[in-house]
């Protein structure tokens, strides 16, 4: 990590997770933006650590972030009933808005990629709704090839945003941004998934008493059981036996260090 000070980790199923609140993250954004200092934000939840233990190149995408946050309530379980409690989720959507709530009175400059084009303008008409005093400064839809990469990438950093908001879906957004963060002279990049589609009203996320509870992924089912119900039923089941795996091998799986 690029910035200096030292972030306390619960290290879970061998991810080393930053145990920081909202509040410490958006402190972190604000003083990487004012040192120009790379800080790539990545975020976890069970189906993504799950997926990380299929697949080694998204965990290695994941691990080049330079601050892993836990986005899912059952990270915080998890790392209660292991024996190093995280403080609190931090969801990536929340911290997307909480980042540009503070970039609204400090006129912080954002570079949005991702969605489709109709989506992407959606959401950024209601930004501008929301954040009038955030300077947007770019924008481009997530259907590209990797042959548009680069040319996508020289668009960005001529852009100089302060934040780059990446709405794809794993692992398409933690390739992008494992390739291209170190190079692009953005101070903070992050992987927000389907924000965009929130934000846009294109899907509804659930109440807050949901996701107090751990249940957005129920409430997500709902919207569309079809299309989703086997993959948390299986995404679910795998991550409560990885927990227990965990719980069997030490009883305590949890590295309680810090790291820069």
């Amino acid at each position: 990590m690029t910035t200096s000070a030292v972030v306390p980790i619960r290290r879970l199923f061998g991810i080393p997770i930053a145990a920081i609140t909202m509040a410490d993250a958006v402190a972190r954004v604000e003083r990487a933006i004012a040192d120009r200092a790379r800080l790539h934000i990545g975020v976890v939840n069970a189906a993504k650590i799950v997926n990380m233990h299929r697949d080694a190149r998204l965990r290695d995408d994941v691990l080049a972030s330079d601050l892993v946050l836990a986005d899912g309530m059952s990270i915080v379980w998890a790392s209660r009933v292991l024996g190093g409690p995280l403080p609190e989720r931090v969801a990536g959507i929340d911290l997307m808005h909480t980042m540009l709530a503070r970039g609204d009175r400090l006129g912080w400059r954002v570079f949005c990629l991702g969605a489709t084009e109709q989506v992407l303008g959606r959401t950024l008409a209601a930004f501008r709704g929301m954040y009038p005093d955030v300077q947007f400064v770019g924008a481009h839809h997530g259907y590209f090839s990797p042959a548009d990469e680069p040319a996508l990438a020289a668009g960005i950093a001529a852009a100089r945003p302060d934040i780059l908001l990446v709405a794809m879906t794993s692992p398409r957004k933690e390739q992008f941004l494992a390739r291209w963060s170190p190079t692009l002279g953005v101070p903070v990049c992050h992987g927000v998934g389907g924000s965009f589609d929130v934000v846009a009203g294109e899907v509804r996320r659930a109440p807050a008493a949901w996701q107090r509870l751990g249940l957005e992924w129920l409430y997500r089912v709902k919207q569309e059981p079809r299309r989703l119900w086997k993959r948390y039923l299986v995404t679910n089941t795998l991550f409560v036996r990885l927990v227990l795996r965990e719980l069997a091998r030490t009883g305590r799986a949890v590295d309680c260090t810090s790291r820069r």
